[in-house]
């Protein structure tokens, strides 16, 4: 296992790049703490591959160093930085077993064959291929020739980092839990320092100790899924996690209250003057639909998810999702709304701000 140190990094695929904008990954200085799983989670084309593949050696960044352990391998190739990586789309050998498949990596570097076999057998099992073995990858579903791939990022003990590029894009949604799962469990058991890279909050959320959200090139905020949900750094990570995501109101901040489209609502600390764009962020499960206090809205339409149901309302032409318990009863006349003071967030120009 490896730390992982990030010192000034950035890339553009721009020979000459000259602003900000010219750079698929904005500059980072970041440490990656040894034996960690961390995920990158961002909308398509916000620089999270491209970062995993400056950490696996695939490009070299146009600034910058990464250093594992303190040593500099900023232009060391893939193969010595001593790393596995699990592509979105399968990488196996057509013509070998499944059984040597997942042996290769152990017997490139000469492990003894019973050592080989009992790992193999240990990470078929993992993946659910233990009747499949003898098989040749060749002809094989591609989620199969996936489970391939995983198994034998997975089957060394040895190495410094696992790196995951949205793995289980081809893998049907129950084979997905029970990976993420074992991915979990191998964690847990051999403490390899894991970056997986994801769109998807859920696997991002359910597989990582610490979550990197990355928006437009640069990382808006790293934290635990608690701190993401509660503390959005970024209005971005606001809206990206959660479903529905937080809602944002423009607003005028002063003191201990925000006056926001349809009256004034308090908050729960005090807030300088402030510039720029302001908005208050408020999760949908922190409303309260209300009778005879809070501000006046239009429901649209409620819709029943099984765990809860979702209320969509309009607060004076802007879009509000609000969260009610199962067995609420919704009357006619419950037309307002409450925020709680306690868990809303403040923003300048997308910031989260912190209260005087």
């Amino acid at each position: 296992m490896a730390e992982i140190t990030l010192e000034n990094l950035a890339h553009s695929y721009l020979p000459r790049p000259a602003r900000p904008e010219d750079f698929a990954l904005k500059e980072l200085n970041h440490v990656w703490q040894d034996g960690a799983a961390y995920a990158l989670l961002g909308a398509s084309g916000c620089g999270k591959s491209t970062l995993l593949n400056i950490i696996s050696g695939l490009l070299i960044p146009s600034q910058g160093r990464i250093l594992f352990d303190g040593q500099d391998v900023t232009t060391a190739p893939t193969a010595e930085r001593n790393i596995a990586q699990v592509f979105q789309f399968p990488v196996v050998y057509d013509t070998m077993t499944v059984r040597d498949n997942l042996a290769f990596p152990l017997r490139n570097r000469g492990r003894p064959e019973a050592y080989v076999a009992e790992r193999v057998n240990q990470i078929a099992a993992m993946i659910g291929m233990e009747h499949m073995l003898d098989r040749k990858a060749r002809g094989l579903t591609a989620d199969a020739k996936q489970k391939i791939s995983l198994g034998r990022g997975m089957v060394r003990k040895d190495v410094n980092a696992l790196l995951f590029d949205e793995p289980l894009t081809v893998i049907d949604p129950h084979m997905k839990w029970e990976l993420r799962t074992q991915l979990k469990k191998l964690h847990h058991d051999f403490g390899h320092t894991m970056i997986y890279v994801t769109h998807d909050q859920t696997e991002a959320l359910t597989f990582a100790d610490k979550v990197v959200v990355m928006h437009d090139g640069r990382v808006v905020q790293i934290g635990t899924p608690e701190e993401l949900f509660d503390r959005p750094a970024h209005t971005f990570v606001g809206y990206f996690i959660g479903s529905p995501g937080m809602n944002l109101l423009p607003a005028e901040v002063s003191g201990r209250e925000a006056r926001v489209p349809g009256g004034v609502t308090p908050l729960a600390a005090f807030y300088p003057a402030l510039s720029g764009k302001v908005q208050l962020g408020v999760r949908p499960e922190h409303l309260r639909l209300s009778e005879t206090e809070g501000l006046s809205v239009t429901i649209r339409r409620i819709e029943d998810v099984g765990r809860h149901r979702i209320v969509r309302a309009e607060l004076e032409g802007h879009d509000l999702n609000i969260i009610a318990p199962e067995d609420q009863v919704i009357g006619a006349g419950m037309t307002r709304v409450v925020l709680d003071p306690a868990r809303v967030n403040i923003y300048a120009d997308d910031w989260r701000v912190d209260a005087a």
